[in-house]
């Protein structure tokens, strides 16, 4: 039963090594590629994917071979790799809480406003590098593509993505045929050319930020899920070192059990042959 632990976290650790290969392979596979949305995805890949391998690797190592260095350092990232899943699980819930669509009168999709989501959230997808390439994203997935040959009726019934309703039109309160009037500033913006549409509106920024909103709250339920997950690994991992902590102190230096117990053997060895001995004299 003291193996017990020992056997459970090499086993959970192989699983995870194993699962890291693909992981980074996807990462590598994607350099391949000069797609900007596969790109953008490749570094966090390849970093997630090595983290898993190298911790998986020291756990197995020194859960199966008790190698006490390799499970304290297991731990030890174990325990910051919970910990900053904690922060970035919390930190996720924090700066989604504000957003959401406005709905429209007498249409089916709703609009989205920049100032609605975090001040966090708004510098970010305001910075020139990233906006960029996420424009270029947005143009190489083709998403206002499904929506040119809408009818104006199919504008009425149908329902769009927060993506497609900031980038792919103008405001529903744009009035084009009356030009004094003062209007939303990207009503101004708005441009037929395809390649111009209304990707640099606030709405397009703002559409982009609700799909990582809904995006970020799926992963940080998922996060929840993971931290209880690795505290019950982490739980096991601790007794694992203790159980090689404590094999390393009863028998140091590579002894095995019977070196343990040799020296009884050796008492009845001598007394056998002292008794043996007053016998024959």
């Amino acid at each position: 039963m003291n193996r017990f632990s020992n056997t459970v976290i090499g086993f959970l650790n192989l699983l995870t090594l194993l699962a890291s290969i693909p992981i980074i392979g996807a990462g590598l596979w994607m350099t391949r590629s000069s797609t900007t949305c596969e790109n953008f995805l490749q570094t966090p890949l390849l970093v997630i994917g090595f983290v898993i391998l190298i911790i998986s690797l020291t756990g197995f190592i020194g859960a199966c071979f008790n190698v006490g260095w390799a499970l304290y350092l297991y731990l030890l990232v174990m325990l910051f790799l919970i910990g900053a899943l904690m922060g970035f699980t919390i930190f996720g819930f924090v700066v989604t809480g504000q957003g959401g669509g406005v709905e429209v009168y007498g249409r089916a999709y709703k609009e989205y406003h920049l100032e609605n989501y975090s001040p966090w959230l708004r510098k970010r997808i305001k910075d020139v590098k990233y906006w960029t390439a996420i424009r270029n994203c947005i143009l190489g997935s083709k998403t206002c593509g499904q929506i040119v040959s809408w009818t104006p009726v199919d504008y009425l019934s149908k329902d769009m993505s927060p993506v497609q309703s900031g980038c792919c039109k103008p405001p529903t309160t744009c009035n084009y045929a009356v030009t004094t009037m003062a209007q939303d500033p990207d009503c101004y913006l708005w441009n037929n050319d395809p390649n111009i549409l209304c990707y640099e509106c606030d709405s397009c920024k703002a559409g982009v930020l609700e799909d990582v909103r809904r995006d970020w709250k799926k992963v940080s339920v998922l996060n929840i899920v993971m931290v209880i997950f690795l505290i019950a690994i982490y739980s096991i991992g601790c007794c694992a070192f203790q159980n090689t902590k404590r094999a390393l102190t009863d028998y140091p230096y590579g002894q095995n059990r019977m070196s343990k117990i040799r020296p009884r053997w050796d008492f009845y060895w001598w007394r056998w042959m002292h008794d043996m001995r007053d016998r024959l004299y």
